[in-house]
C-alpha cells in the first residue's frame, strides 16, 4: 500500500503553478481576500497552507471557471461560504467522473 505524503507548506511558487497563474496573481488575491493567510518565515517568504490551497481553489472556481468579478467572488464567499464550498464539490466531483468515464471510453 502506497501511502501518499502531504506537504505541509507550499511556496508561492509552487502554488502558482497548481492554478497555473503567475506568483503576481496569487500575491493579489492574497491580499483581497482575508480567507488566505499564508505564514511568512524569517527571509520573508510566504508559505501556504493546505487550507490556504483549499481557499484559493475556491477563488480560482469562482473568478475563473465561473467569471465572476473579485467583488462578486469576495461577497459570495462572506455571505455563504458553505454553499460555495458544497456546489464547487460537486463541480469537482463531476469532474472526476467525467475524467473517469472518459479513460473508460478510451480504454474500450
Amino acid at each position: 500500500m502506497k501511502t501518499e505524503i502531504k506537504k505541509l507548506y507550499y511556496t508561492i511558487g509552487e502554488v502558482s503553478n497548481i492554478f497555473n497563474v503567475n506568483a503576481s496573481l496569487i500575491r493579489y488575491w492574497e491580499k483581497e481576500f482575508q480567507i488566505i493567510k499564508p505564514k511568512k518565515n524569517k527571509k520573508g517568504n510566504r508559505l501556504f497552507t493546505q487550507k490556504d490551497i483549499d481557499n484559493f481553489h475556491l477563488i480560482y472556481h469562482l473568478v475563473k471557471e465561473r467569471g465572476m468579478t473579485l467583488k462578486g467572488a469576495k461577497m459570495k464567499l462572506k455571505e455563504n461560504k458553505d454553499d460555495t464550498l458544497n456546489n464547487f464539490e460537486v463541480v469537482k466531483t463531476l469532474k472526476n467522473i467525467r475524467k473517469m468515464l472518459v479513460d473508460i471510453k478510451d480504454s474500450l
